[in-house]
Parts: structure tokens; sequence; C-alpha cells
């Protein structure tokens, strides 16, 4: 039955996040080169006379909302002397209408998170991450209602829990049942979206359930379940920025542009979360005091660190043994850090 679901899943998942039409998919064959690589055969300018940049409307996107609200990016680029490269903004729900629209080749840049970004990389998109958006510990957790007599996951054995399949949380969960001893053979799987999770543990539809903000803080405020673990010591939960690879190595200095904005965003954030929160309220359907609440849950940064790359490479494992990918991803090339030095980004 596991196999069967497994099979069933991967299929799915490879047609939601969009099988490219390329040959030799496959992203350790000799005849394709590595992303890094090309990158650096084109270090310099801009060729692009319009820039597409997917965004999402969550909390973990605030700084790219907040850049995009004051055209940060774009003035970055007026200072390079690209006055007249068009700027347009789309806006996706989740991961995997995105990744869709990538696979039609009508995004440059975009955002995701770490298993649909490798993911839709080992499916055969020619993509190249160049920056992180933002990561939290505490922004995904492992819920049970209020009267739960769970104690510990090791207690999750034989019962319901629901998460989003192919997402960071499946992730999340895996390290958790793996610290615990068991795997996902050891309980029954419900597969909800992030959104109806809290109710599905409210209502004790489900034993448990992985819940992630903002609909971790709106459940949690109802009172009626409570927090078993949160991600704190077990994963980061970074969200990634990403584009083409062949806007990368046409573009190198729209990346570097693009990164300065981003960390200028991250300044205000910290320095003016009310002025920020204030102006984002309807973009991300959340008061200004929730959002300010949530800020000081994330580290909004675009450093990607040696210890963010050890955690793609167990989330590149952990999504082949889940059947989610057959093609093994090279991170070390998938990752391209010289668009964030020459941005002088070189530490959080």
């Amino acid at each position: 039955m596991k196999d069967r679901f497994k099979r069933a899943l991967s299929v799915g998942l490879a047609i939601i996040w969009g099988v490219m039409t390329i040959t030799g998919c496959g992203s350790s064959g000799a005849s394709e080169v590595s992303a890094k690589d090309a990158a650096n055969e084109k270090t310099a300018g801009i060729t692009a006379t319009k820039i597409r940049v997917a965004t999402q409307p969550g909390v973990y996107a605030a700084n790219i909302l907040w850049a995009k609200k004051n055209g940060y990016f774009e003035k970055e680029l007026e200072q390079l002397g690209y006055t007249d490269i068009e700027v347009t903004w789309d806006s996706f729900e989740s991961g995997p209408p995105e990744n869709e629209a990538f696979a039609a080749g009508e995004e440059d840049i975009g955002l995701i998170g770490d298993v649909p970004l490798l993911i839709a990389k080992a499916s055969g998109q020619k993509t190249v991450t160049f920056a992180k958006l933002s990561s939290g510990e505490q922004t995904v957790a492992l819920t049970i209602p209020v009267d739960s007599d769970i104690t510990d996951p090791a207690q999750l054995k034989g019962k319901k829990v629901a998460y989003v399949k192919g997402s960071y949380g499946q992730h999340f969960l895996g390290l958790v049942l793996k610290n615990a001893g068991l795997t996902f053979d050891d309980i029954e799987e419900v597969n909800l979206p992030n959104a109806d999770i809290g109710n599905a543990v409210v209502t004790k539809q489900v034993d448990a359930g992985i819940i992630w903000e903002p609909g971790l803080t709106s459940t949690l405020s109802t009172g009626q379940i409570k927090v078993l673990l949160d991600g704190t010591g077990i994963k980061s939960n970074n969200v990634f920025f990403f584009a083409t690879q062949s806007f990368a190595e046409e573009n190198s200095d729209a990346l570097v542009a693009f990164i300065k904005a981003v960390e200028k965003a991250n300044e205000d954030i910290k320095n003016n979360p009310k002025t920020v929160a204030d102006s984002l309220t309807e973009e991300i359907n959340l008061s200004s005091e929730v959002l300010q609440e949530l800020f000081t849950e994330y580290n909004y940064s675009s450093y990607i660190s040696s210890s963010d790359i050890e955690e793609l490479k167990d989330v590149e494992s952990f999504n082949r043994e889940q059947g989610f990918a057959e093609n093994t991803v090279d991170v070390d090339s998938f990752v391209d850090l010289k668009f964030l030095e020459e941005a002088g980004v070189t530490g959080e």
C-alpha cells in the first residue's frame, strides 16, 4: 500500500512541479553544464529589457514585498545606469503554481521553500539558487489538541498525523519521526492543505498536525491546540531565491542589484517593523500587530551559510527517499554564492 502510494505521489508531484520538456534531465549527466559553471561564464551586465519576479503573500516574504512596494529593485537598477528595464511582479499562493510558471518560461526570479525547490530542480528545471529569503525555526510546529495525552513524538506511532505532502513541513515531520525512532510507515498519513490542518487538529479528525505560519499563530490563538515541539534545533525552514540559469548567465548585475534591494528591505524590517507591518497588512492579509509579532520569528537575511547548504543536501536526500525525485541534484553546483559576494553580503 505504501509503495503504491509513494509511486502515485511521485507521479503527481512530477506533474505539479512541472516536468521540463528537455532532454537529459538528470543533474549529473556529463553533457549538462552545472548551473554554477554556466553562470560564471558571463559575470556582468544586463541583457534583459524586462525582468519578471515571482512572489508569494507570506510573512516569510515580507522583505521582498516591502522592496516591491518601495521600488528598491528598480532604484538599484537605475543606479547601475539601467533606466529603461521593466520590472513586473506576479504573486503566487504557493510553490506548485509558481514552479509551473517557471516551467512555462514565464518568470525569471522567484522564491520557494527548500523541498519544492529541489524537487523542481531534480525534474530538470534549469535554475540556480543565488540568495536566501528568510528562515525561522519557530515558524513550523508539530501541534496536538490542547487536551491530548501525547507528550512525546514517539507516541505518534499508529496515530493520524496531518501535513502537506511535498512541503518543508513534511521534511520537518520526517526529522521529528527519525529523532523519535519512527518512520512514516509508523503513522497514518493525512495529506491536507496547511490552512486546513489546524481545524483538523482542533476537531480531532487527526491526532497531530504540522502547521507553519501564519496558520500556526492564528490556530494557537483559539486556545484549542498546543505545540508539542517546533523546528528549534531541528529545521531552519529556509526559503530561497532562485533564477533561471539563462537569466543568471546573461544578467549577473540584475541579481546583484536584486540582493541589494532585499538587504535594504531586511534592514527596514529590523529597524522599523511597525512601518513595514502597517504597509503590508492588505498584501499579507494579517493585522499590523500580528505581523510585527511574526517578524520576530523570522531571520530576514540573504546570506546562505555552510549549514544552509548542508541542510539542502539533507533535503535533497530526503526527496529521493520519499520518491519525490529520481535524479540527484548536485547542491554545491546548484547554489551559486558569487552573487552574494558581489553584493557585499558575506555573513549574517
